[in-house]
């Protein structure tokens, strides 16, 4: 029997894209207001409802966009992160191209937008600009653009696990069940119902919807979306969410991306699948290119200080353990290792082979996240960096071997274990700071997370009081 070697569906990066509404669409149908969307520091959906016929006639003025205070991106809660003050407005330019319906409420669209300084001012190399460092959309297309200039394109996919709460007060999940067990999702129930319509509207919004099923914590489901180039996927995430959450309220649930609600199961994550791709080597089914090797190379160099934008709340480090195949605690990688942080995926196949980064998960903002993720692994590509760490592809994990045998793999290093351990990467991290994201956009992000913790976990505070903080918060 003949086997073939290739398998998965194949994607390139000049092949997929997502279908944003158009704005013929948008005057000619039945839409009334436009869900204006910045997505802060904290992941926070910042949100304005405007009439299509204001949106419209915005779109339409010299400079097309709608002034925020600058102090939104410092804002939890109703507290305001150190350093941010009440003067001050930045303009929100609405990005056509993530324009799409929102099937939770018919007559309504939503746009993200890019961040801009009201006026032009001199950069360090005398230059005139109006870009906005902390604009987190903008650190992730400085990124793409980056590689899109040495030939290097990323494709990238998500997984969204979530919960399904009947109530937050206590916290109480809707129901028990198995990992992909079909009695979760009995026909005519609740569930059955809900996730239908959430993967009708993924798809009706646009995006590639690939499969949804249950999920093993009590009320987990996952709902996974098709790779797209970077901003897009970035931008598909946040509507998928929004899509989930608003969905869930309508059927009287709330739904949470929470890292970990109970302890006694896995939490909920955001894997997030990335493939290489280069115009400058040809994928073999005999191993990695030099590019992919490259790129993991320094993304496992720099995964320490990267988790400070993939998991960036305490609450993050209960799901990264040992043995519950959240990607656990030593920096490795392997082909079809569900407990590396890392995984390889369809290794031999050059159509589908891809690497799942397992340590991101649904509180983490995806375009800061994603910026550091493809920044780290870019810088590698660029310097031909060598991978020395080896396959860690079992049966035994990492976390199960002696010293030496780690040591023989080249595993040498262990995730941050805390929050303060992967902020102090971070800070280390020359790389990230001065390069990928910036000194600015790097400092103000470490004061508002800090101050996003500090409201998150207040000290003397009972258990379940914190709990429902954060289901309800993310």
């Amino acid at each position: 029997m003949e086997v073939q070697g290739n398998y998965g569906v194949q994607y390139e990066p000049l092949s997929v894209s997502s279908k944003a509404l158009t704005l013929d669409q948008l005057k000619s149908g039945n839409i009334s207001y436009v869900r204006v969307q910045l997505l802060d520091l904290t992941n926070t959906v910042r949100c304005r409802i405007v009439s299509v016929s204001h949106f419209l006639a915005m779109l339409d003025s010299p400079r097309p966009g709608m002034g925020i205070s600058k102090a939104a991106l410092g804002i939890v809660y109703a507290g305001l992160a150190e350093g941010f003050v009440a003067s001050g407005e930045y303009l929100c330019v609405p990005d056509l191209s993530s324009l799409r319906i929102c099937p939770y409420s018919p007559k309504h669209a939503s746009v993200m937008v890019w961040l801009q300084e009201k006026k032009p001012y001199l950069t360090a190399d005398n230059k005139l600009t109006v870009d906005v460092p902390l604009c987190p959309r903008a650190a992730l297309q400085r990124v793409v653009r980056k590689a899109d200039a040495a030939g290097v394109h990323f494709l990238v996919g998500f997984e969204t696990e979530f919960i399904l709460l009947k109530s937050t007060s206590p916290v109480e999940p809707l129901g028990e069940h198995n990992t992909m067990d079909s009695k979760a999702i009995f026909t005519g129930s609740v569930e059955d119902r809900l996730l239908e319509e959430i993967a009708d509207g993924i798809q009706a919004s646009g995006i590639n919807l690939q499969l949804y099923h249950a999920e093993t914590a009590p009320g987990q489901f996952e709902v996974v979306t098709g790779p797209l180039n970077p901003l897009e996927a970035a931008d598909a995430l946040v509507h998928t969410r929004e899509i989930i959450l608003h969905t869930a309220a309508k059927h009287g649930l709330r739904a949470t991306f929470a890292p970990r609600v109970d302890a006694h199961y896995p939490g909920s994550s955001a894997h997030t699948h990335i493939s290489v791709h280069s115009n400058n080597a040809v994928k073999s089914a005999e191993g990695l290119s030099e590019p992919e090797s490259s790129f993991l190379s320094s993304l496992l160099t720099n995964l320490p200080a990267v988790t400070a934008l993939t998991m960036p709340i305490p609450a993050s480090y209960k799901r990264m353990t040992d043995g519950i195949w959240s990607g656990g605690t030593y920096v490795n990688w392997g082909t079809e290792n569900r407990e590396a942080p890392i995984r390889l995926t369809n290794a031999n196949s050059t159509s589908s082979r891809n690497f799942e980064v397992k340590c991101v998960d649904g509180t983490a903002n995806p375009y800061l996240a994603l910026a550091a993720i493809l920044g780290a692994g870019l810088d590698g590509i660029e310097k031909g960096a060598e991978l020395t760490v080896q396959d860690c592809s079992g049966p035994m994990t990492a976390a199960e071997m002696t010293d030496e045998d780690r040591r023989a793999l080249g595993i040498t290093t262990r995730m941050p274990l805390t929050w303060s351990d992967a902020r102090d990467s971070l800070k280390a991290n020359k790389l990230l700071t001065e390069s990928v994201l910036g000194s600015e956009l790097t400092e103000t992000y470490l004061v508002v997370n800090k101050f996003l913790a500090e409201s998150l976990e207040e000290d003397g505070e009972e258990e379940g009081a914190t709990l429902k903080r954060l289901v309800e918060f993310y």
